[in-house]
């Protein structure tokens, strides 16, 4: 990418952070700044193989599927990307499904590459994480941070290991020997030892398996069941998670044969052609 085009991402960045609210250092909590914004994000657990995620627009609203599955950093990080194409991207195209390797895959397409520098200016500015290496660390350390400082920049900025030492380096913060020296610690020690010796918030490290649905969405899965687009045990699930049964929406729903569901995109009506 060219430095105007990173300047103009970092300004588009800034801006959104500048609403969203701040504890210290990090964003205290991207899924309900999407809320503020009007997205709509729905959470479900796909596995761990299964992509990680995808924006879309259904009628009037932006909808963002992310795999709650992955560990809660990489969800995190895979909703800032996903914004990212949101105010880079959506003006001419109206869906981006996301997987580890357009996210992860520094080689790939432009509008990938450009909506990964989103999430990283968007969670670890480069001038807040200056700010916390002057006020968090020590002058000793500056130079020659540990595998456990890593972990309280994980905690503070709600990132993965991988994200908080790629962006370091990025900085130049650290050279790419500490880069690796970092990562053979965090192989050594393993994540969730350093977390919970620094006292860091465990959750990062681990699938959250959450669920979560707009109410809205209820109607778009009833659609999907009238047309043959989702089974019944589907419809069920989902009422369950609303804490509904079927004869609760009786009056809306059609018998028909059974179908399965062709993939995800079907639950909430499938992505544009």
């Amino acid at each position: 990418m060219q430095g105007e085009v990173k300047r103009e991402i970092r300004r588009k960045a800034d801006s959104f952070r500048d609403n969203c609210k701040i504890v210290r250092y990090g964003i205290t909590d991207l899924f309900k700044e999407c809320e503020r914004c009007g997205y709509k994000v729905i959470r479900y657990p796909l596995g761990e193989d299964a992509d990680l995620g995808f924006v879309t627009k259904k009628d009037e609203d932006i909808v963002i599927f992310i795999n709650s599955s992955s560990r809660f950093s990489r969800e995190i990080f895979t909703l800032a990307h996903e914004i990212g194409h949101i105010i880079l991207h959506f003006e001419g195209k109206h869906y981006f499904v996301d997987d580890k390797a357009t996210i992860s895959d520094k080689d790939h397409d432009e509008k990938e590459q450009q909506a990964n520098y989103f999430a990283a200016c968007l969670l670890m500015p480069e001038d807040v994480v200056r700010k916390y290496i002057d006020y968090e660390v020590t002058d000793s350390k500056k130079h020659d941070l540990s595998a456990m400082d890593i972990a309280r920049i994980m905690s503070e900025f709600n990132v993965s290991f991988d994200m908080a030492i790629n962006r370091l380096e990025s900085l130049g913060i650290i050279d790419a020997n500490q880069k690796i020296c970092l990562g053979n610690e965090k192989t050594e020690h393993k994540v969730g030892n350093l977390l919970q010796s620094v006292g860091g918030n465990a959750r990062l490290n681990t699938p959250d398996e959450g669920i979560s649905i707009p109410h809205e969405y209820i109607d778009y899965v009833i659609y999907n069941y009238n047309h043959n687009a989702i089974p019944k045990d589907t419809l069920e699930r989902v009422l369950k998670y609303y804490k509904l049964c079927m004869e609760d929406i009786s009056d809306r729903i059609k018998l028909h044969e059974e179908n399965n569901p062709e993939s995800l995109e079907d639950l909430i009506g499938g992505l544009p052609d």
